[in-house]
């Protein structure tokens, strides 16, 4: 089984010529999505990694599979205004415009080793913040990981440009 068989393509999602790659599909498939995540977790199986990070909200999903594998903490990255404690947030470019993403103040102490995780790594807009965010606590941003990547787009690129050892288990062409 490949990976990417186990993926949904949704065309002219959410506009015309955008081709949406569905995750739904995956995660409801119980062997690809431990497949997923083993693969994902298999460089640092056996280190210390203190924490995964995981983006809203695909990332939380994937993310607490991979943190739970590597008896890691959890924390959430969330979009701004929905954490209950002090936070820390940084705004990111999306397509059209700016949005905010934020992390609890106390999620991550200096010095911890941190794995980023969400489901698809496209532009790479978030996944940039995310990084900021995690560094700004004083954390070890190990690696980002992804189940997608889209090349095209350029984001696997920009992180590895940023100093971000970059994960990814499926590539797809185009938006």
């Amino acid at each position: 089984m490949q990976l990417a068989d186990a993926i949904r393509t949704i065309p002219d999602h959410p506009k015309p010529g955008i081709m949406f790659r569905d995750i739904t599909t995956l995660l409801g498939d119980a062997r690809a999505f431990r497949r997923a995540v083993d693969e994902l977790v298999q460089p640092w199986a056996g280190s210390k990694i203190d924490k995964v990070a995981g983006i809203e909200a695909r990332g939380f999903i994937v993310g607490g599979a991979v943190a739970h594998q590597l008896s890691a903490g959890f924390v959430p990255i969330r979009k701004k205004g929905k954490l209950p404690h002090d936070t820390v947030s940084v705004a990111y470019s999306l397509e059209y415009g700016l949005d905010e993403i934020e992390i609890h103040r106390d999620a991550i102490a200096p010095g911890e080793k941190v794995i980023l995780v969400d489901d698809l790594i496209a532009t790479g807009g978030t996944a940039l913040g995310a990084v900021e965010l995690i560094r700004r606590l004083g954390g070890e941003v190990v690696a980002a990981c992804f189940i997608i990547d889209l090349p095209d787009l350029g984001g696997a690129a920009r992180l590895g440009d940023a100093g971000v050892p970059v994960r990814t288990l499926v590539s797809f062409s185009g938006h």
